[in-house]
């Protein structure tokens, strides 16, 4: 089974866009390689807001799924839009065979991940700013989730790279609870 990672930028006080969406905080470390990083997904999931960030386009050699209620599918033929059953698509995706997917961007979209149990690991790079405001990383009202460190490594920048898995068990638990909510 393939796994979704959600790997984002977030500064140290724990937001991954500013107030207005703005990423020019986000440094470049010439010792990431972010070649090598791509080569491990085949599979971009993405929301809308960071979509149009990225100014509507596709990356090449990668499906790409955005997640929105607003877009229209013939305006973007080079990517899948999903605009509901987000959870049946990714357990899709997650079964079919090929390279890890990649959730990109949306915490929004990360949070209904999460709590779907579809989340496998969370990869964050903590860029040493403090940012004051912003999109939090994991937006209000979210499941307690447990997750188990499973590497670092700090970069001569001050970039703190920090790669978490989620384990099943507490994936079953966060389902059960949100089940059981009245």
């Amino acid at each position: 089974m393939r796994r979704v990672r959600y790997s984002v930028a977030m500064s140290l006080d724990g937001y991954i866009a500013g107030p207005t969406g703005e990423y020019d905080w986000i440094i470049s470390d010439p010792e990431i390689d972010f070649q090598a990083i791509f080569a491990e997904f085949d599979t971009f999931l993405i929301g809308r807001k960071t979509f149009e960030a990225m100014a509507g386009r596709a990356s090449r050699g990668v499906r790409t799924f955005v997640f929105s209620h607003t877009l229209k599918q013939a305006d973007y033929p080079k990517v899948t839009l999903v605009s509901e059953n987000a959870a049946e698509v990714v357990a899709g995706l997650r079964a079919e065979s090929g390279k890890d997917i990649w959730l990109f961007g949306g915490g929004i979209l990360f949070r209904s991940l999460l709590d779907a149990g579809l989340v496998d690991g969370v990869e964050v790079g903590v860029i040493p700013v403090l940012l004051g405001g912003g999109i939090p990383l994991l937006p209000a009202p979210a499941t307690r989730t447990e997750l188990k460190l499973t590497n670092h490594h700090v970069y001569k920048s001050g970039i703190a790279l920090l790669k978490y898995i989620t384990t099943r068990s507490d994936a079953k638990q966060a389902s059960k609870r949100r089940t059981a909510r009245p």
